[in-house]
């Protein structure tokens, strides 16, 4: 009887917190070209002079960087398959 051995591996890219890392990251990266690029003096003066759309997007991406930092520091392993063939009784 030969059994096969599956190693574990890693989920790779179905890690979940990549995948919250890249919507994080798009949202932060439009957020902070917005921010930049496209802020007008009216809209500071709503916001207490504070260029909230840069901010917001500066910290978004920071949050991205630490997620992405998480996922390849601490790998998710997923275990290997417990499936077990069973044999039929002897009559």
């Amino acid at each position: 009887m030969t059994e096969k051995t599956s190693r574990p591996h890693k989920a790779g890219a179905f890690d979940i917190r990549l995948i919250i890392a890249l919507l994080l990251g798009v949202y932060g990266v439009i957020l902070t070209i917005m921010g930049a690029g496209f802020t007008s003096d009216d809209d500071l003066k709503k916001a207490a002079d504070v260029n909230i759309n840069l901010w917001s997007g500066i910290g978004l991406l920071v949050v991205t960087a630490l997620f992405v930092l998480w996922a390849v520091l601490r790998p998710l392993v997923v275990p290997p398959s417990t499936e077990t063939t069973e044999e039929s009784p002897a009559e």
